[in-house]
């Protein structure tokens, strides 16, 4: 890359790339064309292109059936997609993002080719959620015009994108980025690269506290409830129903990650591993934490699962108690706001704002609250910190209080401040 290279300004992007044709990488295309942004759809497999060629034909007819669009607008959209296998038919575009699954060596691969193939000012960005963007970004000589574009599904219709800088990334590729997100509809927040950026590593030890409080004495549906009255859209296991139980775990099994027997790791996810082994992935599958009659989407309780649930956590060496709501929900909820206080004095987040933003737009946080940062300054920072010590006293030093809220409480101070 020449030192004097300039990013295109958004406004004038006019040609990008998806690679990778699956469920992202057509709501990812579809966001762009609704934009008016001709999209070239690129994927390897004839099939999967024909499929995706289906889907979107598919999302536009339904848009005018509800008349939400003309036919008109929806001809209009279509025409500004394009399908290809071969990556020559890429090389002139401006932007090109990488939707493939979480693979990291897949991801080099195809950063390389892309670097190879497209002209040098093109940006590369990939749809990651998860994985380590400089690690990608190395696979390129041009690692200052890479980035992460971390959208969320479906891509077309939620709101939240995810920009991730890498430590190259220059600062204009990332203004551009934000910029480009905005034309396309998208609430965009700038986060640092680490494991899961914002959304993701905040969700991680949300989700551990659900399954952990399994194990405890919780059963799947009194967890959900508890958090959906407490305003969350959706509980955590009606949304690992909607996602893919299987999604984690084939990824561990991709992956070849063995977690040790009888970590912590490991007993988190020995439900999840056993539902999958019964072939119970979710809704897709008619059965996960839940049952669902055909062609329904309500979530039934499954005695079965309950009856797994219990044998599992007794198995672990766990003696089952009553578990209140209140204590779902203050475990839950304070492990958001304890890692999102991390996140801020990491520098992960340039303010305790956009974590909110990150929440509300897209892992269904109550807008009533503000998100998980606002509602912590409701709470008080000392209340927060007097909440963390005693989890930590009574579970262990996983709940160790950022240093960030000791110094808050300390001083009286916010996180809005921040």
């Amino acid at each position: 890359m020449s030192t004097d290279f300039q990013p295109v300004n958004a406004a004038d992007i006019q040609q990008v790339a998806v690679i990778g044709a699956g469920t992202m990488g057509r709501g990812i295309a579809i966001s762009f064309a609704n934009a008016g942004i001709n999209v070239t759809l690129l994927d390897l497999n004839e099939d999967v292109r024909q499929q995706a060629l289906t889907y979107v034909q598919g999302i536009y007819a339904g848009m005018v059936k509800r008349e939400r669009i003309t036919q008109a607008q929806a001809d209009e959209c279509l025409a500004r997609f394009t399908l290809s296998g071969d990556y020559n038919d890429i090389a002139g575009v401006q932007l090109a993002i990488e939707a493939v699954y979480e693979n990291i060596d897949l991801k080099k691969k195809i950063f390389a080719q892309l670097d190879e193939t497209l002209n040098p000012d093109a940006i590369l960005a990939s749809n990651t959620s998860y994985l380590d963007i400089d690690a990608i970004a190395a696979a390129t000589k041009r690692p200052a015009q890479v980035l992460g574009l971390h959208f969320f599904s479906p891509a077309h219709i939620m709101k939240l994108l995810e920009i991730v800088r890498g430590d190259k990334t220059m600062s204009a590729v990332v203004d551009m980025a934000e910029a480009l997100g905005q034309r396309i509809g998208k609430v965009a927040v700038v986060s640092g690269n680490c494991h899961g950026f914002i959304g993701n590593r905040m969700l991680e030890p949300y989700v551990f506290q659900a399954r952990r409080l399994l194990l405890e004495g919780a059963l799947p549906a009194q967890v959900d409830n508890a958090l959906q009255a407490w305003g969350m859209a959706m509980g955590p296991f009606r949304m690992y129903d909607v996602v893919g139980i299987d999604l984690e775990w084939r990824s561990r099994q991709l992956s070849g990650t063995v977690l040790e027997e009888g970590s912590d790791a490991e007993l988190n996810v020995r439900i999840d591993n056993r539902l999958c082994e019964m072939e119970r992935f979710g809704q897709k599958s008619g059965q996960g934490y839940y049952r669902y009659e055909a062609g329904s989407r309500e979530a039934l309780v499954d005695d079965s699962v309950e009856a797994l649930v219990t044998e599992i956590s007794e198995a672990a060496g766990f003696e089952r108690r009553a578990i209140s709501d209140d204590e779902i929900t203050t475990r839950a909820i304070l492990a958001l706001v304890n890692e999102g206080a991390k996140i801020l004095e990491e520098g992960i987040a340039r303010s305790s704002a956009d974590i909110d933003k990150v929440y509300l737009n897209g892992y269904g946080f109550p807008k009533e609250r503000g998100g998980p940062m606002s509602y912590a300054d409701e709470l008080g920072a000392a209340a927060v910190l007097a909440e963390l010590e005693a989890l930590e006293k009574a579970h262990g030093e996983r709940w160790a209080p950022a240093q960030l809220i000791r110094k808050l409480a300390a001083e009286n101070g916010k996180f809005s401040d921040l």
